[in-house]
């Protein structure tokens, strides 16, 4: 740290010629003075310098869900809790943070205009599920819903797309969340950072106790082979739910059966 105007006064002090030994001995103090003061100055400008770095947020970005995703054994099982809480309050004990998306056509024909037993149907559709802002979230969704639509069936491409928009848009770089995107060929997460990741053995989760949910889930997958994928999410959210103080119990549960898909496969290549 340096203060010009005490080097330029303590400078002008040097130069002074003055007429008596009393009239130095007191420069000479205030000399002492302005060098203790300047030694001062810089130990607290650098402290501020040392305090003012950023702190990880890591510790409170996920805090309030688990969202798990497994895939196993033809089939695809989404599961996040509900709790949403605010510091150390609970708001809501049974928030939905997974989501449907439908494509646009379903066999040719519009999905608004399909008759009640097809809207049961999963075919086609995109389950997504968001750990973070609500408001940051849904906004992620809307444009992930608009790229499914620019890029029907291309799931993998469409998330790339919007990891590319989240990161360099100077105001989707801004949202807080993060996203687990599946359908019947692919599970994702996608974050703010551009990445677009998916899981080398089915298994995927954020949130507080997402760690937790995955070591179990991938220790149920690799040990218990019978397990479908909907009882290794169920067990792995109990398990994370009991040690994560900011998830609960009040599940939402989506899943995709891919058996019959398969099943078609097979006898048309018969």
């Amino acid at each position: 740290y340096t203060n010009p105007s005490l080097s330029s006064l303590k400078s002008t002090m040097n130069r002074l010629v003055l007429p008596s030994a009393h009239t130095k001995q007191l420069l000479t103090r205030l000399n002492g003075v302005l060098s203790n003061t300047h030694h001062i100055l810089s130990s607290t400008t650098n402290a501020r310098a040392y305090s003012s770095t950023p702190i990880s947020k890591e510790g409170n970005k996920w805090h309030g869900t688990t969202i798990l995703c497994v895939r196993k054994n033809n089939q695809v099982c989404m599961i996040g809790d509900g709790m949403v809480s605010m510091g150390s309050v609970t708001i809501k004990p049974n928030a939905k943070k997974i989501r449907r998306i439908y494509p646009k056509t379903i066999g040719g024909r519009r999905h608004s205009d399909s008759s009640p037993s097809d809207s049961d149907d999963k075919e086609g559709i995109t389950v997504v599920g968001f750990a973070g802002s609500t408001a940051d979230a849904f906004t992620l969704l809307e444009r992930l819903e608009g790229k499914l639509d620019e890029y029907p069936g291309q799931l993998t491409r469409s998330c790339v797309e919007l990891a590319k928009g989240w990161r360099t848009d100077k105001y989707l770089r801004r949202l807080e969340a993060s996203l687990l995107v599946a359908d019947e060929n692919v599970s994702l997460e996608i974050t703010g950072n551009g990445d677009v990741l998916e899981p080398h053995d089915g298994v995927l989760a954020v949130g507080s106790g997402g760690f937790y949910a995955v070591a179990a889930a991938r220790a149920l997958t690799y040990n218990v082979p019978d397990m479908s994928a909907e009882e290794v999410a169920r067990k792995a959210m109990d398990i994370a739910s009991d040690m994560c103080v900011y998830t609960n119990k009040e599940y939402i549960v989506e899943v995709i059966d891919m058996k019959k898909k398969e099943e078609d496969d097979t006898e048309k290549d018969e």
